[in-house]
């Protein structure tokens, strides 16, 4: 194996990373492995602000969907900014080198020590989810003079029922607030809702947002995501950034107004698969039952959110049978795909899970207690580990086993 951040050779053969590729990075890791294309994270990052086009235009990556160091210093590089939802995501921005006038936090219920935290770091971009939390960061915010206040929108005629945010009924009284303190509401932002790929969703809603946002006297920007989806069914509809761009230039330009732009999982998704070996196949009836060496503990927002994963057979078989992909636990809702239509499997061949640069080991835990896989990064025809694979030594971590025999 070699060794975290090392260059290792050769593997793929080709600008493209492929399934030649996958199956000489599951020789050289191991199973199950998650796998970036580098290249393809680097043409999304240049391609979604060449179509937008809106000149006044800040591109935040949304940390909270994946959280490499790697993957966010070549975010950093093709100079986006970072969205933050937690003190976490802040902290590891600023380890992969965003200076803090380049985060955004856009999170909620922070309490008073996260709030200091915050502010040590030198995040000077807030958009806060209620007016007690508006009231409790002025306050320890001191004189700060960099400092930029946004509110996080609440308005059921383009949220929907939400639990996150302001109400616009609320926007006067969170400005007396900010005054109070010296302080002014400079921000809205607008969360769409989770994975939603329709460009009309977000176009319909600009000339509402545009109204709140002038009711605010000292509106700045406004911060646009999260919330766009990314087409993880084959020929699925995909968000149109150029369309989007072409409604929301005319709308904040006459107006001089910032545009924060937050894509989410739309920028990761498609750069990342994950790979795994079949280790068992039974049949029950006329169904295949596969097991593979994962789980939804490592891919566990299809489950969540009931989203699908195109799986790729990496063997050139010409039959198809209607197959279940299980994982290596006894839960039983540990599927990875059902009813889909794959070759006859045989212990030791490999899969591709498609699609989970997004939410994959951003969400991945120690679920009934197996280690998390390695991550390695493809760019043109070389590879990188770019995080060693756990053994079960993490499952200790933390735990204070002197007390144990004091206890015992």
């Amino acid at each position: 194996m070699a060794s975290g951040g090392v260059r290792v050779g050769m593997l793929c053969g080709g600008a493209k990373v492929n399934q030649q590729c996958w199956l000489a990075l599951l020789a050289e890791y191991g199973s199950p492995l998650y796998v970036y294309d580098g290249d393809r994270l680097e043409e999304t990052l240049h391609t979604i602000p060449a179509k937008v086009g809106y000149p006044s235009t800040t591109y935040c990556f949304a940390a909270v969907t994946n959280g490499n160091l790697a993957l966010l210093r070549r975010v950093h590089r093709a100079g986006w900014g970072l969205h933050a939802n937690t003190p976490g995501d802040i902290y590891l921005g600023l380890k992969a080198g965003f200076a803090p006038d380049r985060i955004v936090y856009s999170g909620s219920n922070l309490s008073g020590d996260d709030l200091q935290q915050v502010l040590a770091w030198g995040i000077t971009t807030f958009n806060l989810d209620s007016i007690s939390q508006l009231q409790a960061l002025c306050a320890r915010a001191g004189n700060c003079p960099t400092l930029r206040l946004g509110l996080r929108l609440n308005d059921p005629s383009v949220t929907g029922d939400s639990r996150i945010g302001v109400q616009p009924q609320e926007f006067a009284e969170a400005v007396a607030v900010a005054r109070r303190y010296g302080r002014s509401i400079q921000g809205l932002h607008f969360y769409r809702g989770t994975g939603t790929n329709a460009t009309r969703a977000f176009t319909a809603v600009i000339d509402r947002l545009v109204e709140l946002g002038q009711t605010l006297p000292d509106w700045q920007y406004l911060d646009f995501g999260g919330g766009f989806g990314y087409p993880y069914r084959p020929n699925g509809i995909a968000f149109d950034w150029s369309e989007f761009g072409q409604a929301i230039a005319p709308a904040l330009s006459p107006l001089g107004i910032h545009l924060i732009l937050e894509p989410g999982r739309n920028v990761i998704a498609g750069c990342g698969v994950l790979l795994t070996k079949v280790v068992a196949v039974k049949q029950q009836g006329e169904k295949q039952i596969v097991g593979v060496d994962t789980s939804i503990a490592h891919l566990p927002a299809p489950s969540v959110y009931g989203d699908y994963r195109e799986i790729v057979p990496l063997v050139d078989r010409p039959d198809r049978l209607q197959t279940d992909i299980c994982g290596n636990t006894t839960y039983s809702r540990d599927y990875l795909g059902r009813n889909r239509w794959l070759p006859p499997l045989k212990i030791g061949d490999a899969l591709a899970i498609l699609d989970v640069g997004a939410y994959g080991y951003a969400m991945a835990s120690h679920f009934l207690h197996r280690p998390k896989p390695a991550e390695v990064l493809v760019q043109g025809a070389t590879a990188w580990l770019i995080r060693a694979r756990e053994d079960y030594s993490v499952l200790l971590l933390g735990q204070v086993e002197e007390s144990l025999h004091e206890m015992y």
